[in-house]
This record gives C-alpha cells, sequence and structure tokens, in this order.
C-alpha cells in the first residue's frame, strides 16, 4: 500500500486550522455579546446577550478541551488516558446540540493514542449527520485485540466520498480543509496504535471501525 505523506509544516497548519475552525464562531459570539452589552441599554436585550455570552463561552471551553485532548501532547509519550475523561469531552462537545452519544466504553486506562482515535473518530461521525442523529461508540476486545466501533445513525447518514481513502491514508489528493485533515490526522494516529480503519455505509448508518494490524502488516510499515 502506498502511503501518503504529508509535509509536516502543512499538517501542523492544518490541524492550527482545524482547532481554529472550532473555536472561531463561539468566540465570535461573545464578541458580538459584549459589543451589545457595551452599546445596548435596553435590559431586554443586555440579558439576551449575556445568555449568549454565557453560552458561548461554554461551547469554546468544551471545544478547547475536547481539542486538547483530541490533538494534544496529552502526557509524555507512551502515556495512558482514562477512557472515563475522553467522554466526559465528547460529551462536552456534543451537549446541548442535536446529536446524541451512547458511549459504551468502560472506564479505564487505554494508551493515549487508542483514545485520542476515538475522540477523532467521533468528530467524523458527526459530520455524516449533519441533521442530528446517535453515535454510538463501542470498544470490544482487550490490549492486542481491541477492537473500536464508532457508529453515525441519523437521517441520510453519509460521509463525503473522499473521506475513507484518508482515513486509509491513500487519497487522490492532499487533504484540503478542517474536515480533510481531521480523517487524515485519525488514520496517522490509526497506524500509530497499529489498527487499521474501514468504513461501511448501509441505510441511515456509517460505521467506522479500528482492528488491529497483522503481525505483517505490522513488520511491513516499520
Amino acid at each position: 500500500m502506498t502511503v501518503f505523506a504529508l509535509d509536516p509544516l502543512d499538517l501542523a497548519a492544518l490541524l492550527c486550522s482545524r482547532v481554529c475552525h472550532d473555536v472561531i464562531s463561539p468566540v465570535g459570539a461573545i464578541i458580538n455579546g459584549l459589543e451589545v452589552l457595551d452599546e445596548e441599554k435596553d435590559a431586554e436585550m443586555r440579558g439576551f446577550a449575556l445568555d449568549l455570552i454565557k453560552k458561548s463561552a461554554g461551547q469554546a471551553s468544551a471545544r478547547l478541551q475536547f481539542c486538547r485532548l483530541a490533538f494534544g501532547a496529552a502526557g509524555s509519550a507512551g502515556a495512558s488516558i482514562d477512557t472515563g475523561d475522553a467522554e466526559k469531552v465528547a460529551r462536552g462537545l456534543f451537549g446541548g446540540e442535536r446529536t446524541e452519544l451512547e458511549w459504551n466504553v468502560p472506564s479505564l486506562l487505554m494508551p493515549k493514542n487508542k483514545v485520542k482515535l476515538i475522540l477523532n473518530l467521533c468528530v467524523i461521525a458527526a459530520s455524516a449527520i449533519p441533521r442530528g442523529g446517535v453515535i454510538e461508540v463501542t470498544l470490544d476486545g482487550a490490549e492486542e485485540t481491541l477492537r473500536i466501533s464508532v457508529i453515525a445513525k441519523g437521517t441520510n447518514a453519509k460521509l463525503a466520498g473522499h473521506l475513507p481513502n484518508l482515513l486509509a491514508a491513500t487519497p487522490a489528493h492532499p487533504p484540503y480543509g478542517p474536515q480533510d485533515i481531521q480523517a487524515y490526522y485519525a488514520g496517522l494516529v490509526a497506524r500509530a496504535a497499529n489498527m487499521i480503519l474501514t468504513v461501511t455505509a448501509e441505510g441511515d448508518r456509517v460505521s467506522i471501525e479500528a482492528e488491529p494490524l497483522s503481525v505483517e502488516a505490522i513488520a511491513e510499515a516499520l
């Protein structure tokens, strides 16, 4: 398999753009709310502005906490992450939206790359159901045999046609924007965790499965 290699500087730039894409909207809403408070004397409008600021600040905080765990260093090399922390940031990200999270993952310490993979796959799954729905996260097996399943269920659930190739790091073109880099990065994290990703779609359901690479595939990648 020919693996597409993105220049490290381009990867860093696209990941930074991805994070900025997530937080710019709530931060902009906070600024708008502050401007209303500064200019408006009407009590009802000021109350509306305060509600907007509170809601947007919560969204910005939730998105930053999620990005810190999904993209950040999250401890030293080889560190483990509590899946309970991952669940907390995932629920914070989807809280208040039309997407429901079903987290069928026990609370345990897992290698950080596998936890980061789960979180990134949650975001990709959410992109498959823009009208809302359910994201179901399930683990099967333990340690070397661990399998991760992230399923998006909703009306007309569908992933963009090129995303499965990005997840497999075999795209026809480089990743261009926030959604593309999310899938490409998830593929990198999967391989760092010695896992391979597959996507299946049927009806109103898109499934992303991560399963361990074979010993031969791991040896070939070294």
